[in-house]
């Protein structure tokens, strides 16, 4: 969910419809305000409550794409330290990561004062903020602090795991250029046929390695106006992974890179779809992620506390927290995660930049 390529139309296209269906699963998955409006609309709120979540898949397939697109130079390991630019990805997403979880902690504090809700994430202890911090807490068994907290902490360990596989295939195969592609599409392979049909590996990189693979596959393998020999073999692997155990976020991971395939294939990939909205949704993508839990979880609180829980009044509820949602990120996104960035590239922070 970072923003590295967003000036590809198509993928800030998949990164605003994906955050928006992300928030809308929240919104219905997390009461009690969809509770109340489950009267009004309760297949929408079952499709909300059961699929929308899936949308997930999406950046597991453009995180992949992109990563590989940064991290090789015509399917090489650019020339850079590894760990300088481990360093650099967890900068980039934990600085305003660390903001939207002081946000979630102070969202959370007001919900308990206003309502009593399982989804109120109490008061963290040390232990508890420090794990998030280093991106730990789910594999050291803590509960988030905010919805979602657990895919930033599954796209570090993924970024981290393609790029020291690239490495390591560099320093032990360097005259087999292709190596690291090779042994990274087998990691993918793995997780489809294996790690993934696990749900004890769900804290690891190696669950969500075969939705990662496939962006990556495709960013190295289709190329504008080369056969799409690679992209039909992609396919093939991935019907026989779940023609052996059928899961939905597979099949919509596969579904997700034969379009960004098919895009690049085609050579549209820059340029479509052409709307100013759906690149400005797909620009703050990351800082709505970030930032919707802590917001929808207020508004939950005050419609609780002090509007009528009439269904309709209910649902309007979850509009304006849907609504405030997309404005609180676009806030967060020019207050915090652009100057992140922009210290992070060490550029000066003025009132330009920031906007």
């Amino acid at each position: 969910m970072s923003r590295e390529g967003s000036r590809l139309a198509l993928i800030d296209a998949l990164k605003a419809l994906a955050s928006q269906l992300i928030v809308l699963h929240h919104l219905a998955f997390y009461g009690p305000m969809s509770d109340y409006a489950q009267e009004l609309c309760p297949g929408l709120m079952s499709w909300l409550y059961d699929y929308a979540r899936i949308a997930v898949q999406a950046f597991l397939v453009m995180g992949g794409f992109l990563a590989a697109k940064a991290l090789t130079k015509n399917g090489q390991l650019v020339e850079k330290p590894v760990v300088t630019l481990i360093w650099r990805r967890y900068l980039k997403l934990v600085l305003p990561y660390l903001g939207a979880l002081l946000l979630g902690i102070l969202g959370a504090a007001l919900a308990r004062s206003l309502m009593t809700h399982e989804a109120t994430p109490e008061l963290p202890t040390l232990s508890q903020f420090v794990a998030h911090v280093l991106l730990l807490q789910s594999v050291l068994g803590f509960d988030g602090l905010s919805a979602g907290v657990w895919y930033v902490a599954i796209d570090f360990q993924l970024y981290t795991l393609l790029l020291i596989t690239l490495w390591l295939a560099h320093r032990l195969l360097p005259r087999h250029p292709n190596a690291g592609r090779w042994l990274f599409a087998l990691l993918a392979i793995a997780s489809l046929f294996y790690f993934n049909r696990d749900d004890d590996w769900d804290n690891w990189a190696l669950y969500f390695a075969g939705a990662y693979g496939l962006g990556a596959i495709v960013q190295w393998t289709v190329r504008q106006g080369t056969a799409p020999v690679w992209l039909a073999t992609v396919v093939a692997l991935v019907a026989l992974a779940l023609s052996l155990d059928f899961r939905l976020r597979i099949a919509v991971a596969l579904a997700v890179a034969i379009v960004l395939g098919l895009a690049r294939y085609t050579g549209f990939i820059e340029s479509r779809p052409r709307s100013k909205l759906i690149a400005w949704l797909g620009q703050i993508s990351y800082a709505v992620f970030l930032v919707h839990y802590p917001i929808e979880l207020v508004t939950n609180a005050l419609f609780e506390r002090f509007v009528p829980h009439t269904p309709t009044l209910q649902l309007t509820g979850m509009i304006v927290a849907w609504a405030l949602s997309i404005a609180g990120g676009a806030l967060f996104f020019r207050q915090v995660e652009c100057r992140a960035q922009r210290w992070l590239s060490g550029r000066p922070i003025t009132a330009s930049t920031a906007l």
